[in-house]
């Protein structure tokens, strides 16, 4: 049976762990220009129900410098935009695929698709959860501060996918993870509940920005208004509002605190220019590290490393 990479909380903190060691490694044997053809001669299927620049080209270039080959695939343009059933979806591509990649809008997708795949599964997005995106951003952090444990990390903004994931690093590495969320945008309550269960008192939740960021070692934030909520986008800057990462509410964290953001950023409304532009923003890094996060995660699962 396949192994996929649905979300966080499917994996233990070793094994979550053992995939971050990977990527270093393969970070550092890309940077002295080595080769690593872990996946020589595999197709890695990726479908896009979303626009993407970062998903797609780390993704591509990824499975290129293993050896493999990456295929894009638009719902738009092909049979799954006509209605074809996504089980046989998922059947049909891994008889010609060696992995799927899926980039879409509700997590019972990518979880329908996994059920009836035969080969891994890799979630690069849905509504509730951006694991690829948290692996890279928890590597960035080990890379800057030499790990994570004893850390405070911040959420500032939307209860979005990029929290929910988060609440569950938070969980399952150990560290303290306090969010700041506007009354309405909370993070997913099911996840929330987990992770007090699972680490009671390691997540908080608070609607105060300062309280949030106060202290913290790591500082986190992203668009106010996500890919499909452009409609609401009036109605979430008025919500939002004193919710901006800026030089005021970033001078509150730990002086050596380092910030992150996924990308996109929508400068002077959820970050300052001078913050994402500043000393202390890894954001370049960060962004960067989804290459080999992600070179990582494809490695272990397609090529059994």
């Amino acid at each position: 049976m396949a192994r996929h990479f649905l979300s966080l909380h499917d994996y233990t903190k070793e094994e979550l762990d053992r995939l971050l060691a990977l990527a270093i490694e393969l970070k550092q044997e890309q940077k002295q220009g080595g080769e690593h053809h872990l996946l020589k001669g595999k197709t890695l299927a990726m479908i896009f129900d979303k626009s993407s620049t970062r998903t797609r080209i780390s993704f591509e270039v990824g499975i290129y410098q293993l050896g493999g080959h990456g295929l894009f695939i638009s719902t738009g343009t092909s049979q799954m935009g006509r209605g074809e059933p996504l089980k046989d979806t998922a059947r049909v591509l891994s008889r010609y695929c060696d992995g799927i990649m899926i980039r879409t809008f509700g997590q019972e997708i990518v979880d329908e698709l996994a059920a009836y795949a035969t080969v891994p599964v890799i979630n690069g997005l849905t509504d509730l959860f951006h694991p690829c995106q948290i692996m890279a951003d928890v590597m960035t952090v080990m890379e800057h501060k030499g790990g994570y444990a004893g850390l405070k990390f911040a959420w500032v903004g939307d209860g979005n996918n990029m929290a929910n994931t988060w609440i569950e690093a938070a969980a399952i590495f150990g560290f303290d993870l306090a969010l700041a969320c506007p009354q309405g945008y909370e993070p997913d309550a099911k996840v929330m509940a987990w992770a007090a269960e699972r680490a009671p008192g390691r997540v908080t939740l608070t609607a105060d920005p300062k309280e949030a960021v106060s202290g913290a070692h790591v500082i986190n934030t992203d668009v106010w208004a996500s890919m499909g909520m452009e409609a609401e986008q009036k109605v979430r800057e008025q919500a939002f509002g004193g919710f901006c990462l800026d030089d005021a509410l970033a001078g509150l964290a730990h002086p050596d605190h380092i910030v992150l953001h996924c990308l996109p950023a929508h400068r002077g409304e959820e970050i300052s220019d001078s913050v994402i532009e500043g000393s202390n923003s890894r954001v370049w890094d960060e962004a960067e590290n989804r290459l080999h996060a992600q070179k990582a995660i494809m490695a272990t699962l397609m090529g059994g490393e």
